[in-house]
């Protein structure tokens, strides 16, 4: 009986937290599977973590709370440079109101996202928006296993709420983060 009470509280947990996941990881019973949930590194190293593929927790009464959490099997172990996409229509300026936070395992980063490179025709953002990297830092994972990435940021806004309160969601958007290895 408890177990049962237990795996139910588990999965009406998972299902509440998936609001930026893609619709197409859920199970024919609507469960989240955890093992299709964990993003791998690619060869080169570097680890791209999509929004859309992210679980999200958003508070729109204190957007700067907002998360979205990846798992990350991680292979290959180094220094990492973090890098922020965003979609902007604003090319001179960034909305974003705190720092953005990054966090793998006990390593946190905290930034505020420049606009260190402007993609004017990228694939990833259709007219009146331009794609826009910032660069955040960098970070040294020094383990190979699953590791909970972490990104909190009032730009993570859930699709339902695009467009609506008091935000510069509809100037600026967070796409991505990712981590490329560094050089020696």
């Amino acid at each position: 009986m408890k177990i049962s009470i237990l795996s139910g509280i588990v999965i009406a947990g998972i299902g509440l937290i998936s609001s930026c996941s893609n619709p197409g990881d859920k199970t024919s019973a609507g469960n989240t599977r955890i093992a299709d949930k964990i993003l791998q590194q690619a060869d080169d190293g570097t680890i791209s973590l999509k929004l859309e593929k992210a679980d999200c927790y958003a508070d729109m009464s204190q957007p700067t709370n907002n998360t979205a959490e990846w798992n990350v099997m991680v292979s290959k172990t180094g220094r990492f440079n973090v890098w922020l996409s965003s979609a902007t229509m604003d090319t001179t300026k960034l909305h974003y109101r705190d720092q953005v936070q990054v966090t793998v395992h006990d390593i946190r980063l905290a930034a505020n996202p420049g606009l260190d490179r402007i993609i004017p025709n990228s694939g990833d953002v259709r007219y009146p928006y331009f794609k826009a990297d910032s660069y955040l830092g960098s970070m040294f994972i020094q383990d190979t296993g699953l590791y909970s990435i972490q990104v909190i940021s009032d730009m993570i806004i859930p699709k339902e709420y695009e467009g609506k309160g008091p935000s510069g969601a509809d100037i600026t958007r967070l796409l991505s983060v990712s981590f490329t290895p560094t050089t020696r």
